[in-house]
Protein backbone atom coordinates (compact mmCIF):
# COMPACT_ATOMS: atom_id res chain seq x y z
CA UNK A 1 0.00 0.00 0.00
CA UNK A 2 2.73 2.20 0.91
CA UNK A 3 4.54 1.46 -2.40
CA UNK A 4 1.48 2.73 -3.97
CA UNK A 5 1.18 6.11 -3.13
CA UNK A 6 4.70 6.62 -3.12
CA UNK A 7 4.48 5.75 -6.90
CA UNK A 8 1.07 7.92 -7.16
CA UNK A 9 3.34 10.84 -5.69
CA UNK A 10 6.20 10.26 -7.55
CA UNK A 11 3.70 10.26 -10.70
CA UNK A 12 2.22 13.06 -9.45
CA UNK A 13 5.44 15.07 -8.72
CA UNK A 14 6.42 13.98 -12.64
CA UNK A 15 3.29 15.37 -14.09
CA UNK A 16 3.55 18.83 -12.13
CA UNK A 17 6.89 19.22 -13.13
CA UNK A 18 6.33 18.16 -16.63
CA UNK A 19 3.89 20.77 -16.55
CA UNK A 20 5.37 23.58 -15.14
CA UNK A 21 8.29 23.09 -18.37
CA UNK A 22 5.40 23.32 -20.76
CA UNK A 23 4.08 26.63 -18.98
CA UNK A 24 7.13 28.48 -18.37
CA UNK A 25 9.69 27.07 -21.01
CA UNK A 26 8.13 28.95 -23.46
CA UNK A 27 8.44 32.23 -21.12
CA UNK A 28 11.88 32.10 -20.10
CA UNK A 29 13.49 33.91 -22.75
CA UNK A 30 16.49 35.30 -20.96
CA UNK A 31 18.34 35.13 -17.88
CA UNK A 32 19.09 37.86 -15.14
CA UNK A 33 22.86 37.59 -14.00
CA UNK A 34 23.37 38.44 -10.69
CA UNK A 35 27.18 39.51 -11.28
CA UNK A 36 30.09 39.85 -9.10
CA UNK A 37 28.58 42.45 -6.61
CA UNK A 38 25.41 44.42 -6.37
CA UNK A 39 27.28 47.52 -4.64
CA UNK A 40 27.50 50.29 -7.42
CA UNK A 41 30.86 51.51 -6.12
CA UNK A 42 32.26 48.19 -5.56
CA UNK A 43 31.40 47.47 -9.89
CA UNK A 44 33.25 50.59 -10.71
CA UNK A 45 36.17 49.51 -9.13
CA UNK A 46 35.50 46.23 -10.64
CA UNK A 47 35.24 47.30 -13.80
CA UNK A 48 38.30 49.43 -13.83
CA UNK A 49 40.10 46.44 -12.60
CA UNK A 50 38.61 43.74 -15.41
CA UNK A 51 39.16 46.47 -17.94
CA UNK A 52 42.48 46.64 -17.17
CA UNK A 53 43.25 42.99 -16.74
CA UNK A 54 41.30 42.31 -20.08
CA UNK A 55 43.37 45.04 -22.07
CA UNK A 56 46.67 43.39 -20.66
CA UNK A 57 45.41 40.02 -21.64
CA UNK A 58 45.08 41.01 -25.11
CA UNK A 59 48.08 43.05 -25.57
CA UNK A 60 50.45 39.73 -23.95
CA UNK A 61 48.95 37.54 -26.06
CA UNK A 62 49.64 39.47 -29.14
CA UNK A 63 52.77 40.18 -28.37
CA UNK A 64 53.04 36.39 -28.41
CA UNK A 65 51.63 35.81 -31.16
CA UNK A 66 53.27 38.95 -32.88
CA UNK A 67 57.19 37.56 -31.71
CA UNK A 68 56.53 34.22 -32.74
CA UNK A 69 55.46 34.97 -36.30
CA UNK A 70 58.14 38.14 -37.10
CA UNK A 71 61.55 36.00 -35.56
CA UNK A 72 62.02 33.35 -37.67
CA UNK A 73 64.43 31.84 -34.97
CA UNK A 74 61.20 31.43 -33.04
CA UNK A 75 59.72 29.22 -36.24
CA UNK A 76 60.19 25.66 -33.80
CA UNK A 77 57.49 23.80 -32.35
CA UNK A 78 57.61 25.66 -28.78
CA UNK A 79 56.40 28.20 -29.97
CA UNK A 80 53.58 26.87 -31.91
CA UNK A 81 52.40 25.85 -29.51
CA UNK A 82 52.18 28.70 -27.47
CA UNK A 83 51.69 30.82 -30.53
CA UNK A 84 48.54 28.72 -30.61
CA UNK A 85 47.62 28.77 -26.94
CA UNK A 86 47.63 32.94 -27.00
CA UNK A 87 45.07 32.16 -29.25
CA UNK A 88 42.96 29.97 -27.54
CA UNK A 89 43.77 32.42 -24.41
CA UNK A 90 41.95 35.44 -26.48
CA UNK A 91 38.84 33.86 -27.42
CA UNK A 92 38.77 32.23 -23.68
CA UNK A 93 38.70 35.24 -22.24
CA UNK A 94 37.06 37.28 -24.79
CA UNK A 95 33.62 35.04 -24.27
CA UNK A 96 33.20 35.98 -20.75
CA UNK A 97 34.77 39.37 -19.96
CA UNK A 98 33.19 41.33 -23.02
CA UNK A 99 30.18 41.00 -21.70
CA UNK A 100 30.78 41.50 -18.10
CA UNK A 101 32.48 44.98 -18.79
CA UNK A 102 29.13 45.88 -20.42
CA UNK A 103 27.50 44.91 -17.68
CA UNK A 104 29.01 46.48 -14.98
CA UNK A 105 29.34 49.85 -17.49
CA UNK A 106 25.51 49.85 -18.38
CA UNK A 107 24.23 48.19 -15.65
CA UNK A 108 22.48 45.58 -17.96
CA UNK A 109 21.84 42.19 -16.11
CA UNK A 110 19.46 39.79 -18.83
CA UNK A 111 21.42 38.10 -21.17
CA UNK A 112 19.28 36.31 -23.87
CA UNK A 113 19.02 32.04 -24.11
CA UNK A 114 20.67 31.91 -26.82
CA UNK A 115 23.03 34.19 -26.15
CA UNK A 116 23.61 32.54 -22.67
CA UNK A 117 24.10 29.16 -24.68
CA UNK A 118 26.29 30.63 -26.85
CA UNK A 119 28.68 31.65 -24.21
CA UNK A 120 28.64 28.54 -22.45
CA UNK A 121 29.17 26.54 -25.42
CA UNK A 122 32.40 29.02 -26.87
CA UNK A 123 33.39 29.15 -22.94
CA UNK A 124 33.47 25.40 -22.27
CA UNK A 125 35.13 24.32 -25.46
CA UNK A 126 37.64 26.91 -24.88
CA UNK A 127 38.61 26.23 -21.50
CA UNK A 128 38.76 22.14 -22.06
CA UNK A 129 41.11 23.03 -25.43
CA UNK A 130 43.77 25.22 -22.61
CA UNK A 131 43.88 22.28 -20.76
CA UNK A 132 44.63 20.01 -23.81
CA UNK A 133 47.06 23.05 -24.63
CA UNK A 134 48.97 23.36 -21.24
CA UNK A 135 49.51 19.14 -21.21
CA UNK A 136 50.86 19.69 -25.07
CA UNK A 137 52.99 22.24 -24.22
CA UNK A 138 54.52 20.51 -21.22
CA UNK A 139 55.09 17.21 -23.49
CA UNK A 140 57.01 19.46 -25.71
CA UNK A 141 59.27 20.91 -23.32
CA UNK A 142 59.77 16.67 -21.86
CA UNK A 143 60.36 15.72 -25.67
CA UNK A 144 63.28 18.29 -26.12
CA UNK A 145 64.98 17.38 -22.65
CA UNK A 146 64.34 13.98 -22.69
CA UNK A 147 65.27 13.37 -26.81
CA UNK A 148 67.03 15.99 -27.67
CA UNK A 149 68.90 14.18 -30.56
CA UNK A 150 65.45 13.29 -32.27
CA UNK A 151 63.74 16.45 -31.25
CA UNK A 152 63.31 18.19 -34.96
CA UNK A 153 62.25 14.70 -36.17
CA UNK A 154 60.03 13.94 -33.92
CA UNK A 155 58.49 16.82 -33.19
CA UNK A 156 58.06 17.83 -37.03
CA UNK A 157 55.46 20.85 -38.12
CA UNK A 158 53.14 18.29 -39.47
CA UNK A 159 52.61 16.02 -36.21
CA UNK A 160 52.75 19.65 -34.24
CA UNK A 161 50.22 21.07 -36.57
CA UNK A 162 48.25 17.22 -36.07
CA UNK A 163 48.25 18.02 -32.44
CA UNK A 164 47.09 21.12 -32.09
CA UNK A 165 43.90 20.10 -34.51
CA UNK A 166 43.64 17.07 -32.39
CA UNK A 167 42.94 19.63 -29.43
CA UNK A 168 40.27 21.37 -30.74
CA UNK A 169 39.00 17.77 -32.34
CA UNK A 170 38.49 16.23 -28.61
CA UNK A 171 37.42 19.50 -26.80
CA UNK A 172 34.40 19.51 -29.45
CA UNK A 173 33.86 16.01 -28.78
CA UNK A 174 33.94 16.17 -25.20
CA UNK A 175 31.53 19.38 -24.60
CA UNK A 176 29.15 17.54 -27.30
CA UNK A 177 27.16 15.31 -24.91
CA UNK A 178 26.97 17.81 -22.04
CA UNK A 179 26.43 20.87 -24.12
CA UNK A 180 23.60 18.86 -26.05
CA UNK A 181 21.57 17.80 -22.80
CA UNK A 182 21.75 21.24 -21.64
CA UNK A 183 20.52 22.72 -24.69
CA UNK A 184 17.86 20.28 -24.26
CA UNK A 185 16.65 21.07 -20.64
CA UNK A 186 13.41 23.20 -19.97
CA UNK A 187 13.79 25.79 -17.72
CA UNK A 188 10.61 26.67 -15.69
CA UNK A 189 12.05 28.21 -11.98
CA UNK A 190 13.26 31.78 -11.33
CA UNK A 191 15.95 32.77 -14.59
CA UNK A 192 18.44 34.19 -12.11
CA UNK A 193 22.02 33.44 -12.79
CA UNK A 194 23.98 33.83 -9.10
CA UNK A 195 27.38 34.52 -11.47
CA UNK A 196 29.01 36.62 -13.87
CA UNK A 197 28.79 34.67 -16.69
CA UNK A 198 26.70 31.47 -17.93
CA UNK A 199 27.62 28.73 -16.42
CA UNK A 200 27.09 24.78 -15.85
CA UNK A 201 26.23 25.07 -12.37
CA UNK A 202 23.89 27.68 -12.03
CA UNK A 203 22.21 26.86 -15.12
CA UNK A 204 21.74 23.13 -13.85
CA UNK A 205 19.62 24.71 -10.51
CA UNK A 206 17.32 26.39 -12.83
CA UNK A 207 16.04 23.80 -14.96
CA UNK A 208 12.67 21.92 -13.62
CA UNK A 209 13.58 18.19 -14.13
CA UNK A 210 16.06 16.16 -12.61
CA UNK A 211 19.51 16.88 -13.44
CA UNK A 212 21.34 14.01 -12.22
CA UNK A 213 22.04 12.54 -15.64
CA UNK A 214 23.42 15.92 -16.71
CA UNK A 215 25.96 16.03 -13.43
CA UNK A 216 26.82 12.79 -13.57
CA UNK A 217 28.33 13.54 -17.42
CA UNK A 218 29.86 16.38 -16.53
CA UNK A 219 31.67 14.91 -13.99
CA UNK A 220 32.67 12.19 -15.93
CA UNK A 221 34.11 14.86 -18.42
CA UNK A 222 35.77 16.81 -15.63
CA UNK A 223 37.70 13.58 -14.02
CA UNK A 224 38.79 12.97 -18.17
CA UNK A 225 39.64 16.59 -18.64
CA UNK A 226 41.15 17.72 -15.31
CA UNK A 227 43.19 14.87 -14.13
CA UNK A 228 43.88 13.66 -17.29
CA UNK A 229 45.63 16.63 -18.43
CA UNK A 230 47.04 17.20 -15.05
CA UNK A 231 49.09 13.52 -15.38
CA UNK A 232 50.74 14.12 -18.47
CA UNK A 233 51.60 17.58 -17.27
CA UNK A 234 52.63 16.84 -13.64
CA UNK A 235 54.63 13.85 -15.80
CA UNK A 236 56.73 16.36 -17.57
CA UNK A 237 57.70 18.56 -14.60
CA UNK A 238 58.15 16.13 -12.73
CA UNK A 239 60.71 14.75 -15.00
CA UNK A 240 62.26 18.45 -16.07
CA UNK A 241 62.47 19.05 -12.80
CA UNK A 242 64.65 15.87 -11.82
CA UNK A 243 66.89 16.96 -14.75
CA UNK A 244 67.73 20.22 -13.46
CA UNK A 245 68.59 19.29 -10.15
CA UNK A 246 71.24 17.15 -11.88
CA UNK A 247 72.76 20.60 -13.66
CA UNK A 248 76.18 21.07 -12.46
CA UNK A 249 75.93 24.81 -12.80
CA UNK A 250 74.34 26.51 -9.11
CA UNK A 251 73.49 29.92 -11.49
CA UNK A 252 71.93 28.04 -14.17
CA UNK A 253 70.22 25.70 -11.85
CA UNK A 254 68.31 28.33 -9.95
CA UNK A 255 67.87 30.08 -13.88
CA UNK A 256 65.54 27.31 -14.76
CA UNK A 257 64.14 26.58 -11.25
CA UNK A 258 62.63 30.22 -11.33
CA UNK A 259 61.36 29.79 -14.72
CA UNK A 260 59.95 25.94 -13.94
CA UNK A 261 58.21 27.66 -10.88
CA UNK A 262 56.54 29.99 -12.23
CA UNK A 263 54.82 27.35 -14.75
CA UNK A 264 54.39 25.18 -11.89
CA UNK A 265 52.35 28.40 -9.96
CA UNK A 266 50.23 29.12 -12.75
CA UNK A 267 49.56 25.48 -13.54
CA UNK A 268 48.21 25.16 -9.82
CA UNK A 269 46.36 27.83 -9.41
CA UNK A 270 44.31 27.06 -12.91
CA UNK A 271 43.83 23.69 -11.99
CA UNK A 272 43.16 23.78 -8.46
CA UNK A 273 40.57 26.20 -8.96
CA UNK A 274 38.94 24.45 -11.53
CA UNK A 275 38.97 21.10 -9.87
CA UNK A 276 37.21 22.91 -7.19
CA UNK A 277 34.34 24.27 -9.39
CA UNK A 278 34.31 21.07 -11.51
CA UNK A 279 34.63 18.05 -9.61
CA UNK A 280 31.51 17.34 -7.59
CA UNK A 281 29.10 19.36 -9.78
CA UNK A 282 26.04 19.08 -7.42
CA UNK A 283 27.38 20.77 -4.60
CA UNK A 284 29.04 24.00 -6.96
CA UNK A 285 27.08 27.26 -7.45
CA UNK A 286 25.65 28.10 -4.39
CA UNK A 287 28.34 30.18 -2.41
CA UNK A 288 29.10 33.62 -3.67
CA UNK A 289 32.95 32.35 -2.95
CA UNK A 290 32.53 30.41 -6.17
CA UNK A 291 32.48 33.67 -7.76
CA UNK A 292 35.75 34.29 -7.00
CA UNK A 293 37.26 31.00 -7.58
CA UNK A 294 35.78 31.42 -11.11
CA UNK A 295 37.32 34.90 -11.23
CA UNK A 296 40.97 33.63 -10.41
CA UNK A 297 41.03 30.86 -13.17
CA UNK A 298 39.33 33.25 -15.56
CA UNK A 299 41.19 36.12 -15.38
CA UNK A 300 43.91 35.67 -13.51
CA UNK A 301 45.43 32.72 -14.36
CA UNK A 302 44.68 33.92 -17.84
CA UNK A 303 46.57 37.29 -17.21
CA UNK A 304 50.10 35.31 -15.59
CA UNK A 305 50.13 33.10 -18.34
CA UNK A 306 51.32 34.64 -21.50
CA UNK A 307 53.67 36.70 -19.14
CA UNK A 308 55.28 33.89 -17.58
CA UNK A 309 55.62 31.48 -20.46
CA UNK A 310 58.01 34.27 -22.65
CA UNK A 311 58.93 37.11 -20.50
CA UNK A 312 61.43 34.34 -18.77
CA UNK A 313 62.92 33.03 -21.96
CA UNK A 314 65.64 34.68 -23.45
CA UNK A 315 64.51 33.93 -26.78
CA UNK A 316 61.64 35.83 -26.47
CA UNK A 317 63.43 38.67 -25.29
CA UNK A 318 65.81 38.75 -27.55
CA UNK A 319 63.04 38.92 -30.29
CA UNK A 320 61.65 41.67 -28.49
CA UNK A 321 64.35 44.03 -27.96
CA UNK A 322 64.90 42.71 -32.17
CA UNK A 323 61.65 43.96 -33.29
CA UNK A 324 61.84 47.41 -30.82
CA UNK A 325 65.20 48.21 -32.46
CA UNK A 326 63.89 47.81 -36.31
CA UNK A 327 60.56 50.13 -35.52
CA UNK A 328 62.81 52.68 -34.16
CA UNK A 329 65.15 52.43 -37.79
CA UNK A 330 62.32 52.50 -39.70
CA UNK A 331 60.84 55.30 -37.68
CA UNK A 332 64.80 57.06 -37.69
CA UNK A 333 64.72 57.02 -41.36
CA UNK A 334 61.35 58.36 -41.70
CA UNK A 335 62.21 61.23 -39.76
CA UNK A 336 65.24 61.69 -41.48
CA UNK A 337 63.42 61.90 -44.96
CA UNK A 338 60.75 63.93 -43.51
Amino acid sequence: MQGVLRNTLVLRQVAVCCQLSETNQTTVVEFIRLGLTSNHFLEIILFAILFVAFLLILLGNIAVITFTLVDQHLYIPMYFFLRNFSLVEICFTSTFVLRTLYSLLTGAKPISLSGCFLQLSLFFILGICTFFHIALMSFDCYVAIHHPLHYATFMSNRFCLHLVLGCWVVSFFLAFSPLTIILCLPFCRPNIINHFYCDTAPLLQLSCTDTGLIEKVMLVTSVLILPGTLSVTAFSYAYIVYIVTHIQSSASRKKAFSTCSAHLIVVAILYSSSIFRYIGLSQQGRRDFDKVVSFLYCVITQLCSPYIYTLQNEKVKQALKDLVARCCRIYRNRWIVI
